[in-house]
């Protein structure tokens, strides 16, 4: 069944939200309770959504017993683990990839069939791999599978050729439990490692530099329970205020970390949007009759992120003048482009560069998410409408957002879920 979000636009959001736990900081720190023997970890603001599940399966068929109440979780980790993930959950999700360095490092063998997730590149997992030989392990590709060995994994420099976050998270992890001290060069800075960085410490672990670029690990032999509280979502916490933002409305998001998207508010004041930011909140005032257009990169962290520059899209298309996006972490995170131009948005392809005319308006049209972020674009982009937009395949959109209607029902948004037939 094609889940579905009808959209009645034209109508500013206003109101408070408090914002949802980080779900790129829940899952690697649920794939880090592989770390532990016979010892439990305790997670608080844990957001409900399908990739948890997803991953809370994946660590219960493992051999992890995993209770989830509220938002809480408590993953406890007998003495034996299995080695091998099974496929059918591994491709629901590319973050799967993840579970690789600990299991790896507390079993001596891990089976990964390659992970799946949203169409938005290649994400190839190679950096992961170059590391974990480089501290001991043989790897080797047996039919789509990822199937890695070692009989002890050993501390060494490794340098990223990229800052990736899963690899250095996955690195991390691995290092944890190698024998010797780790010194990762290059890694990335997402204040979702350092969240991990936060879990692992309290389970005993010996790591600095979190947040610098380098990372240094000395290992240890066993780790201990903990209990860590998982960070504001970032990404949730901007896609509300472009909310805010595109239908011209008075929206705060509370209980933040803002220093976390500093990049986003300052090109939203670059934009001409009236910001304030104090206290753990930001709110942003109606704006829209004076937004500007911006040019803007996404980068790694603290760059522009990614996972906003669609919804910052679905924005700029009413700015006044031409604004230009480059996109430089993913290949094909332009796919919200096409759908944005059914309804009406005067957008321009040249490769990994989108160049956008802003118009006065918007209009209502049926549009379907191609991945997570997409689907949050397009439905900021309805709420801007006048009429009624149908945006589809909301099941990606569930992946990162806890009850995305809910929470704009909250601001006043006309939205109603609905199934229908693929």
């Amino acid at each position: 069944m094609d889940e579905m979000l009808k959209v009645v636009g034209g109508k500013p959001l206003r109101g408070e939200i408090k914002a949802q736990g980080s779900k790129n900081a829940a899952l690697p720190v649920m794939a880090a309770s592989l770390l532990l023997r016979d010892a439990t970890l305790e997670l608080d603001n844990v957001p409900n959504l399908k990739d948890i599940s997803t991953m809370s399966d994946l660590l219960r068929v493992l051999g992890a017993t995993v209770n989830f109440q509220g938002n809480r979780i408590s993953i406890k980790i007998g003495d034996q683990l299995s080695s091998e993930t099974p496929g059918a959950l591994v491709q629901k999700m590319r973050a799967s990839s993840l579970v690789l360095g600990p299991l790896l490092a507390r079993q001596g063998r891990a089976v990964l069939p390659l992970p799946g997730g949203c169409s938005i590149g290649s994400r190839p997992i190679d950096l992961h791999l170059k590391g974990l030989v480089k501290m001991g392990a043989t790897i080797d590709l047996v039919h789509g599978a990822v199937h890695a060995t070692t009989k002890g994994l050993s501390g060494c420099r490794i340098y990223l050729d990229f800052p990736s976050v899963g690899a250095t998270e996955n690195l991390l992890m691995a290092a944890v439990l190698a024998k010797g001290e780790t010194v990762l060069e290059n890694a990335a800075r997402e204040p979702e490692i350092v969240n991990l960085v936060d879990c692992l410490r309290s389970m005993g672990a010996e790591i600095d530099g979190e947040g610098t670029g380098v990372l240094r690990i000395k290992g240890r032999s066993e780790l201990n329970d903990a209990s860590v509280r998982i960070i504001p979502d970032r990404i949730a916490a901007c896609t509300y205020l472009l909310a805010g933002v595109i239908t011209d409305g008075n929206v705060t998001v509370n209980d933040v970390i803002p220093q976390h998207f500093d990049s986003l508010l300052a090109k939203l004041e670059e934009a001409s949007v009236d910001i304030e930011s104090k206290d753990g909140k930001v709110t942003v005032f109606p704006s829209r009759d004076k937004l500007k257009a911006i040019s803007m990169k996404t980068l790694p962290y603290p760059g522009f992120p990614t996972d906003v520059q669609p919804q910052l899209m679905s924005v700029l298309c009413l700015a006044e003048g031409t604004s230009v996006i480059k996109e430089s972490i993913f290949e094909s995170r332009f796919l919200h482009a096409s759908e944005l131009k059914k309804m009406g948005a005067n957008i321009e392809l040249q490769g990994n560069t989108a160049i956008i005319s802003g118009a006065s308006k918007l209009n209502c049209a049926d549009v379907v998410a191609t991945d997570l972020r997409a689907g949050a674009a397009l439905v900021l982009a309805g709420l801007a409408t006048e009429g009624e937009t149908v945006v589809h395949s909301m099941s990606h959109v569930d992946r990162g957002y806890e009850c995305i209607e809910g929470v704009l029902s909250s601001l006043g948004a006309q939205v109603k879920r609905f199934e229908g037939e693929d």
